[in-house]
This record gives C-alpha cells, structure tokens and sequence, in this order.
C-alpha cells in the first residue's frame, strides 16, 4: 500500500511538473524594436535634366548581416528615410520580403550609380524573389509609392555620402 501512495504523489508532482512547462511554451516572444541610425545622405537626379528629385537620409546595409537583414522587422521608416545596400562587386541580386513589415519600391542600381531596374510596390512579408535584372552594385529601398510620387525612373542617378 506504501509503494501506491509513492506512486501516486510522484505522478501527481510529475503532472504538476510537466502542466506548468506546458505554461512556458505559451510565451509570446518579444523582440526590440529598430529603430533607423542615419549613416549618410542620398539625392536622386533626373537623367534627361539632371535636375534633383528626392532626398533621403539613409541607413547603409554593407555587411552580410546587414544585407540579409535589412529592413525586416522594422514598424515603419519615415518618408525621408530609406536603406541602401553596398555590394563589394557588381553581381546579379534578388530580394525578397521576407519578415519585412512594410511595403517598398526597390531601386537597383549600377556601378556608375545609375538605378537600371526597379520594383514598385514591393507587398510586406511575400517570399517571391524580387530579381535586379541586371548586374548591379547598390540597392535602394525607400517606402511604396516614392518612385510613382518623384516619378523615380529606370536611368535616374543617385549620389550619396556616408558619415
């Protein structure tokens, strides 16, 4: 009859147990928020006029741990605001949405600094590889609808400055 109520209490202290790690996994996972570090100035031209078009003050993506980032996670970017990615070579490049909250226009850009394709509109959290066309050196991405607001176009230049 011992052996029954040792038994017994030891399942009921397991069950105890194991109910309140059951609790534990319910968790919600929180992470910070990110919030923009300015790193330098961007002013995008018009290519047939030469005639300034936008400004923005820019987050620089050079590492690989930046570049595969991003602006993932982020809540919101302000409309003066916008990340450029530098690449060490001129290569192909595909993005994508992944964990990305907002939706942008993304500006490939050449080695000369000139933007040879773009996509508008790019929809948050969408997997669907977003391909640069052509070989390119640098990324802009600036918040949706720029490109349609300063009529932002394939042959555009870009200038920028780092701190």
């Amino acid at each position: 009859m011992r052996t029954f109520w040792h038994r017994y209490i030891f399942l009921l202290f397991g069950l105890i147990v194991l109910n309140g790690c059951a609790e534990d996994t319910k968790r919600k996972v929180e992470t910070a928020a990110i919030s923009f570090t300015k790193e330098g100035e961007l002013s995008l031209y018009k290519a047939n006029s030469d005639s300034l078009i936008s400004q923005y003050n820019i987050e620089i993506a050079e590492s690989d741990y930046e570049t595969q980032t991003g602006l993932m996670y982020r809540d919101s970017m302000k409309e003066n605001e916008a990340m450029l990615f530098v690449f060490s070579d001129l290569a192909y490049h595909s993005f994508y949405m992944k964990n990305t909250k907002i939706p942008l226009d993304i500006l490939f850009i050449d080695e000369n600094l000139k933007i040879v394709s773009l996509k508008e509109n790019a929809q948050p959290f969408d997997e669907t590889g977003i391909s640069s066309e052509f070989p390119v050196q640098y990324v802009l991405e600036i918040n949706a609808g720029q490109c349609k607001l300063h009529n932002i176009s394939v042959g555009d230049r870009i200038i920028y400055t780092q701190l």
